[in-house]
Protein backbone atom coordinates (compact mmCIF):
# COMPACT_ATOMS: atom_id res chain seq x y z
CA UNK A 1 0.00 0.00 0.00
CA UNK A 2 0.98 3.62 -0.45
CA UNK A 3 1.95 5.62 2.57
CA UNK A 4 -0.50 8.48 3.13
CA UNK A 5 1.83 11.45 2.98
CA UNK A 6 0.87 13.97 0.28
CA UNK A 7 2.32 13.17 -3.12
CA UNK A 8 2.34 15.64 -6.02
CA UNK A 9 1.05 14.46 -9.36
CA UNK A 10 3.90 12.67 -11.11
CA UNK A 11 4.30 11.10 -14.55
CA UNK A 12 7.08 8.59 -15.16
CA UNK A 13 8.00 7.52 -18.70
CA UNK A 14 10.11 4.38 -19.16
CA UNK A 15 12.04 4.29 -22.45
CA UNK A 16 14.71 2.14 -24.03
CA UNK A 17 17.21 4.58 -25.59
CA UNK A 18 18.05 8.27 -25.73
CA UNK A 19 15.69 9.88 -28.30
CA UNK A 20 12.76 7.52 -27.55
CA UNK A 21 11.46 10.00 -24.99
CA UNK A 22 10.66 12.44 -27.79
CA UNK A 23 8.52 9.99 -29.73
CA UNK A 24 5.11 9.31 -28.24
CA UNK A 25 5.67 10.96 -24.87
CA UNK A 26 7.56 14.18 -25.66
CA UNK A 27 4.37 16.21 -25.84
CA UNK A 28 2.88 14.95 -22.60
CA UNK A 29 6.18 15.36 -20.75
CA UNK A 30 6.33 18.98 -21.87
CA UNK A 31 2.65 19.71 -21.33
CA UNK A 32 2.38 18.24 -17.85
CA UNK A 33 5.64 19.84 -16.74
CA UNK A 34 4.25 23.21 -17.83
CA UNK A 35 1.14 22.51 -15.74
CA UNK A 36 3.18 21.85 -12.62
CA UNK A 37 3.13 18.04 -12.74
CA UNK A 38 6.40 16.37 -11.77
CA UNK A 39 7.95 14.35 -14.59
CA UNK A 40 10.56 11.62 -14.45
CA UNK A 41 12.22 9.84 -17.35
CA UNK A 42 13.80 6.40 -16.99
CA UNK A 43 16.14 5.42 -19.84
CA UNK A 44 17.15 1.78 -19.88
CA UNK A 45 20.30 2.04 -22.04
CA UNK A 46 22.59 4.67 -23.54
CA UNK A 47 22.05 3.54 -27.12
CA UNK A 48 25.56 2.20 -27.72
CA UNK A 49 24.38 0.31 -30.83
CA UNK A 50 22.82 3.36 -32.47
CA UNK A 51 23.80 4.81 -35.82
CA UNK A 52 25.94 7.91 -36.27
CA UNK A 53 24.40 10.46 -38.63
CA UNK A 54 25.88 13.63 -37.14
CA UNK A 55 27.86 15.22 -40.01
CA UNK A 56 30.33 16.64 -37.48
CA UNK A 57 31.35 13.16 -36.28
CA UNK A 58 33.18 10.24 -37.83
CA UNK A 59 32.35 6.59 -37.17
CA UNK A 60 35.92 5.76 -36.16
CA UNK A 61 36.22 8.55 -33.61
CA UNK A 62 32.66 8.61 -32.25
CA UNK A 63 31.79 4.91 -32.00
CA UNK A 64 33.93 4.17 -28.91
CA UNK A 65 32.31 7.05 -27.01
CA UNK A 66 28.80 6.89 -28.46
CA UNK A 67 27.23 6.26 -25.06
CA UNK A 68 28.79 9.46 -23.72
CA UNK A 69 27.68 11.42 -26.80
CA UNK A 70 24.11 10.17 -26.62
CA UNK A 71 23.89 10.86 -22.91
CA UNK A 72 24.75 14.50 -23.61
CA UNK A 73 22.20 14.60 -26.44
CA UNK A 74 19.64 13.27 -23.98
CA UNK A 75 20.53 15.95 -21.45
CA UNK A 76 19.87 18.68 -24.00
CA UNK A 77 16.63 17.05 -25.12
CA UNK A 78 15.22 16.63 -21.61
CA UNK A 79 16.06 20.23 -20.86
CA UNK A 80 13.82 21.28 -23.75
CA UNK A 81 11.07 18.92 -22.56
CA UNK A 82 11.46 20.26 -19.00
CA UNK A 83 11.86 16.75 -17.60
CA UNK A 84 12.17 17.03 -13.85
CA UNK A 85 14.30 13.95 -13.16
CA UNK A 86 16.43 11.75 -15.40
CA UNK A 87 17.20 8.20 -14.26
CA UNK A 88 19.02 5.30 -15.92
CA UNK A 89 18.52 1.56 -15.50
CA UNK A 90 22.17 0.99 -16.37
CA UNK A 91 22.01 -1.62 -19.13
CA UNK A 92 23.71 -1.78 -22.50
CA UNK A 93 21.86 -1.27 -25.78
CA UNK A 94 20.81 -4.66 -27.20
CA UNK A 95 20.78 -3.55 -30.81
CA UNK A 96 18.18 -4.53 -33.38
CA UNK A 97 16.61 -7.99 -33.18
CA UNK A 98 18.82 -10.75 -34.52
CA UNK A 99 22.12 -8.88 -34.17
CA UNK A 100 25.12 -10.11 -32.11
CA UNK A 101 24.55 -7.30 -29.59
CA UNK A 102 21.42 -9.18 -28.42
CA UNK A 103 23.70 -11.75 -26.80
CA UNK A 104 25.94 -9.32 -24.93
CA UNK A 105 25.60 -10.28 -21.25
CA UNK A 106 25.52 -6.58 -20.31
CA UNK A 107 22.62 -5.89 -22.68
CA UNK A 108 19.11 -5.09 -21.52
CA UNK A 109 17.95 -8.06 -23.57
CA UNK A 110 19.98 -10.37 -21.32
CA UNK A 111 19.09 -8.66 -18.05
CA UNK A 112 17.98 -10.80 -15.14
CA UNK A 113 14.26 -10.13 -14.92
CA UNK A 114 14.12 -9.87 -11.13
CA UNK A 115 17.13 -7.56 -10.97
CA UNK A 116 15.81 -5.27 -13.70
CA UNK A 117 12.37 -5.13 -12.05
CA UNK A 118 13.95 -4.22 -8.73
CA UNK A 119 15.93 -1.40 -10.35
CA UNK A 120 12.75 0.09 -11.75
CA UNK A 121 10.78 -0.51 -8.55
CA UNK A 122 13.43 1.43 -6.65
CA UNK A 123 12.93 4.39 -8.99
CA UNK A 124 9.14 4.19 -8.80
CA UNK A 125 9.28 4.22 -5.02
CA UNK A 126 11.70 7.15 -5.10
CA UNK A 127 9.64 9.34 -7.43
CA UNK A 128 6.16 8.04 -6.52
CA UNK A 129 4.40 8.45 -9.88
CA UNK A 130 0.68 7.94 -10.16
CA UNK A 131 1.08 7.31 -13.89
CA UNK A 132 3.58 5.11 -15.74
CA UNK A 133 4.01 5.10 -19.53
CA UNK A 134 6.06 2.72 -21.67
CA UNK A 135 5.56 0.56 -24.80
CA UNK A 136 3.06 -2.13 -25.73
CA UNK A 137 3.89 -5.85 -25.62
CA UNK A 138 5.52 -5.77 -29.07
CA UNK A 139 7.63 -2.76 -28.22
CA UNK A 140 6.08 -0.80 -31.10
CA UNK A 141 8.25 -2.40 -33.77
CA UNK A 142 9.92 -5.43 -32.24
CA UNK A 143 13.10 -3.92 -30.79
CA UNK A 144 14.33 -6.16 -27.94
CA UNK A 145 14.92 -3.22 -25.60
CA UNK A 146 11.43 -1.83 -26.19
CA UNK A 147 9.90 -5.24 -25.52
CA UNK A 148 11.98 -5.56 -22.37
CA UNK A 149 10.84 -2.11 -21.18
CA UNK A 150 7.24 -3.27 -21.49
CA UNK A 151 7.87 -6.50 -19.58
CA UNK A 152 9.80 -4.84 -16.76
CA UNK A 153 7.39 -1.92 -16.37
CA UNK A 154 4.38 -4.23 -16.36
CA UNK A 155 5.95 -6.29 -13.57
CA UNK A 156 7.06 -3.23 -11.62
CA UNK A 157 3.58 -1.69 -11.66
CA UNK A 158 2.35 -4.18 -9.06
CA UNK A 159 5.67 -4.99 -7.40
CA UNK A 160 6.29 -1.36 -6.41
CA UNK A 161 3.12 -1.36 -4.31
CA UNK A 162 3.84 -4.65 -2.54
CA UNK A 163 5.92 -4.12 0.63
CA UNK A 164 6.91 -7.79 0.55
CA UNK A 165 8.60 -7.36 -2.84
CA UNK A 166 12.08 -5.83 -2.86
CA UNK A 167 11.92 -4.54 0.74
CA UNK A 168 15.35 -2.93 0.37
CA UNK A 169 14.14 -0.77 -2.55
CA UNK A 170 12.33 1.78 -0.37
CA UNK A 171 8.82 2.21 1.04
CA UNK A 172 6.09 0.69 -1.14
CA UNK A 173 4.36 2.96 -3.61
CA UNK A 174 1.50 1.84 -5.87
CA UNK A 175 1.13 3.63 -9.23
CA UNK A 176 -2.48 3.99 -10.28
CA UNK A 177 -2.30 3.79 -14.08
CA UNK A 178 -0.06 2.10 -16.64
CA UNK A 179 -0.10 3.16 -20.29
CA UNK A 180 1.45 2.01 -23.53
CA UNK A 181 2.26 4.56 -26.21
CA UNK A 182 0.43 4.18 -29.51
CA UNK A 183 0.50 5.65 -33.01
CA UNK A 184 -2.83 6.55 -34.56
CA UNK A 185 -3.28 4.79 -37.89
CA UNK A 186 -5.90 7.37 -38.87
CA UNK A 187 -3.46 10.22 -38.31
CA UNK A 188 -0.70 8.53 -40.32
CA UNK A 189 -3.09 7.87 -43.19
CA UNK A 190 -4.22 11.50 -43.14
CA UNK A 191 -0.60 12.68 -43.19
CA UNK A 192 0.28 10.40 -46.10
CA UNK A 193 -2.73 11.60 -48.09
CA UNK A 194 -1.81 15.23 -47.51
CA UNK A 195 1.82 14.64 -48.48
CA UNK A 196 0.68 13.01 -51.70
CA UNK A 197 -1.68 15.90 -52.39
CA UNK A 198 1.19 18.38 -52.03
CA UNK A 199 3.67 16.25 -53.95
CA UNK A 200 5.91 15.77 -50.92
CA UNK A 201 7.68 12.39 -50.65
CA UNK A 202 6.52 10.04 -47.91
CA UNK A 203 8.78 10.43 -44.89
CA UNK A 204 9.66 6.70 -44.90
CA UNK A 205 9.96 6.33 -48.65
CA UNK A 206 13.59 5.17 -48.57
CA UNK A 207 12.75 2.48 -46.03
CA UNK A 208 9.79 1.31 -48.10
CA UNK A 209 11.97 1.08 -51.19
CA UNK A 210 14.62 -0.93 -49.36
CA UNK A 211 11.99 -3.37 -48.13
CA UNK A 212 10.57 -3.77 -51.63
CA UNK A 213 14.05 -4.62 -52.91
CA UNK A 214 14.48 -7.32 -50.29
CA UNK A 215 16.81 -5.32 -48.07
CA UNK A 216 14.56 -5.30 -45.03
CA UNK A 217 16.41 -8.00 -43.06
CA UNK A 218 16.29 -6.03 -39.83
CA UNK A 219 12.54 -5.67 -40.22
CA UNK A 220 12.14 -9.42 -40.69
CA UNK A 221 14.17 -10.06 -37.55
CA UNK A 222 12.03 -7.55 -35.70
CA UNK A 223 8.89 -9.37 -36.79
CA UNK A 224 10.24 -12.62 -35.38
CA UNK A 225 11.00 -10.91 -32.08
CA UNK A 226 7.54 -9.38 -32.09
CA UNK A 227 5.88 -12.77 -32.56
CA UNK A 228 8.01 -14.30 -29.81
CA UNK A 229 7.09 -11.48 -27.45
CA UNK A 230 3.40 -11.85 -28.19
CA UNK A 231 3.55 -15.55 -27.38
CA UNK A 232 5.76 -15.27 -24.32
CA UNK A 233 4.61 -16.30 -20.87
CA UNK A 234 4.92 -12.72 -19.62
CA UNK A 235 2.84 -11.24 -22.43
CA UNK A 236 0.08 -13.84 -22.41
CA UNK A 237 -1.98 -12.15 -19.69
CA UNK A 238 -1.42 -8.57 -20.80
CA UNK A 239 -4.08 -6.41 -22.49
CA UNK A 240 -3.30 -6.00 -26.15
CA UNK A 241 -0.71 -8.77 -26.18
CA UNK A 242 -2.89 -10.98 -28.35
CA UNK A 243 -2.89 -8.45 -31.18
CA UNK A 244 0.76 -7.62 -31.93
CA UNK A 245 -0.01 -6.69 -35.53
CA UNK A 246 -1.65 -3.49 -34.36
CA UNK A 247 1.77 -1.88 -33.97
CA UNK A 248 3.49 -3.74 -36.82
CA UNK A 249 4.45 -2.09 -40.05
CA UNK A 250 5.67 -3.85 -43.17
CA UNK A 251 5.37 -3.44 -46.91
CA UNK A 252 2.02 -5.23 -47.07
CA UNK A 253 -0.02 -3.61 -44.32
CA UNK A 254 -0.75 -0.28 -42.68
CA UNK A 255 1.22 0.81 -39.66
CA UNK A 256 -0.21 2.06 -36.40
CA UNK A 257 -3.16 1.40 -34.13
CA UNK A 258 -6.79 1.86 -35.23
CA UNK A 259 -8.39 4.68 -33.28
CA UNK A 260 -11.04 2.37 -31.87
CA UNK A 261 -8.27 0.47 -30.05
CA UNK A 262 -6.76 3.64 -28.55
CA UNK A 263 -8.11 4.51 -25.12
CA UNK A 264 -6.48 7.87 -24.49
CA UNK A 265 -6.07 10.90 -26.77
CA UNK A 266 -4.06 13.59 -24.98
CA UNK A 267 -3.99 17.07 -26.53
CA UNK A 268 -0.64 18.77 -26.02
CA UNK A 269 -1.42 22.07 -27.76
CA UNK A 270 1.54 24.25 -28.63
CA UNK A 271 3.85 21.88 -26.75
CA UNK A 272 4.13 19.77 -29.94
CA UNK A 273 7.07 21.98 -30.92
CA UNK A 274 9.17 20.92 -27.95
CA UNK A 275 9.50 17.23 -28.88
CA UNK A 276 10.51 18.19 -32.43
CA UNK A 277 13.19 20.53 -31.12
CA UNK A 278 14.25 17.94 -28.54
CA UNK A 279 14.56 15.33 -31.28
CA UNK A 280 16.93 17.65 -33.15
CA UNK A 281 19.32 17.35 -30.21
CA UNK A 282 19.78 13.66 -30.99
CA UNK A 283 22.08 14.49 -33.89
CA UNK A 284 23.70 11.07 -33.99
CA UNK A 285 20.34 9.46 -34.77
CA UNK A 286 18.69 12.02 -37.05
CA UNK A 287 20.31 13.84 -39.93
CA UNK A 288 19.61 17.59 -39.84
CA UNK A 289 17.60 17.40 -43.07
CA UNK A 290 15.73 14.17 -42.33
CA UNK A 291 12.23 14.24 -43.79
CA UNK A 292 10.66 13.51 -40.44
CA UNK A 293 12.09 16.72 -38.98
CA UNK A 294 11.60 18.78 -42.13
CA UNK A 295 7.82 18.59 -42.42
CA UNK A 296 6.06 21.93 -42.85
CA UNK A 297 4.84 23.24 -39.51
CA UNK A 298 1.17 22.59 -40.25
CA UNK A 299 1.85 18.94 -41.07
CA UNK A 300 4.12 18.50 -38.07
CA UNK A 301 1.35 19.98 -35.95
CA UNK A 302 -1.13 17.54 -37.50
CA UNK A 303 0.97 14.70 -36.12
CA UNK A 304 2.16 16.28 -32.89
CA UNK A 305 -0.73 18.11 -31.22
CA UNK A 306 -2.21 14.88 -29.88
CA UNK A 307 -0.39 11.93 -28.32
CA UNK A 308 -1.99 8.51 -28.12
CA UNK A 309 -1.99 5.84 -25.45
CA UNK A 310 -3.54 2.52 -24.54
CA UNK A 311 -4.51 2.08 -20.89
CA UNK A 312 -3.07 -1.29 -19.85
CA UNK A 313 -3.74 -1.23 -16.11
CA UNK A 314 -5.76 1.05 -13.86
CA UNK A 315 -6.56 1.11 -10.17
CA UNK A 316 -8.95 4.03 -10.62
CA UNK A 317 -12.28 4.31 -12.39
CA UNK A 318 -12.16 6.25 -15.64
CA UNK A 319 -14.37 6.81 -18.66
CA UNK A 320 -13.03 5.98 -22.13
CA UNK A 321 -11.95 7.56 -24.34
CA UNK A 322 -9.81 9.67 -22.03
CA UNK A 323 -8.13 12.98 -22.79
CA UNK A 324 -5.89 13.08 -19.71
CA UNK A 325 -3.38 10.55 -18.38
CA UNK A 326 -4.43 11.57 -14.88
CA UNK A 327 -8.15 11.00 -15.46
CA UNK A 328 -9.56 9.44 -12.29
CA UNK A 329 -6.38 10.01 -10.30
CA UNK A 330 -7.49 13.22 -8.60
CA UNK A 331 -10.76 11.62 -7.55
CA UNK A 332 -8.86 8.69 -6.03
CA UNK A 333 -6.50 11.06 -4.21
CA UNK A 334 -9.45 12.95 -2.72
CA UNK A 335 -10.98 9.71 -1.41
CA UNK A 336 -7.68 8.63 0.15
CA UNK A 337 -7.20 12.02 1.81
CA UNK A 338 -10.75 11.96 3.17
CA UNK A 339 -10.22 8.48 4.58
CA UNK A 340 -6.95 9.49 6.24
CA UNK A 341 -8.58 12.57 7.75
CA UNK A 342 -11.50 10.50 9.08
CA UNK A 343 -9.14 7.94 10.61
CA UNK A 344 -7.13 10.70 12.27
CA UNK A 345 -10.30 12.27 13.66
CA UNK A 346 -11.52 8.96 15.10
CA UNK A 347 -8.12 8.31 16.67
CA UNK A 348 -8.23 11.72 18.33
Amino acid sequence: MNDHSPAPLTLMAVHAHPDDECLGTGGVLARYAAEGVRTALVTATLGEEGEIHDPDLTEEEARPRLAEIRKEELRRATEILQVGAQEFLGYRDSGMAGTPANENPASFNKADREEATERLVRLIRRHRPQVLATYNADGGYGHPDHIQCHKITYRAFDAAGDPARYPDAGPAWQPLKLYATAWSRDHWQALRAELERRGIPWIFEDEDTAAAEGKGEERAEAQQALAAAANSEDAAHEPGAAEPERERRDADEEWGTPDDAITTFVPVGAHWRQPREALRQHRTQFEPDTRFLSLPDDLAAMMGTTEFFILLRSRVATTRPEDDLFAGVLERAAVVEAGVAAAASSAG
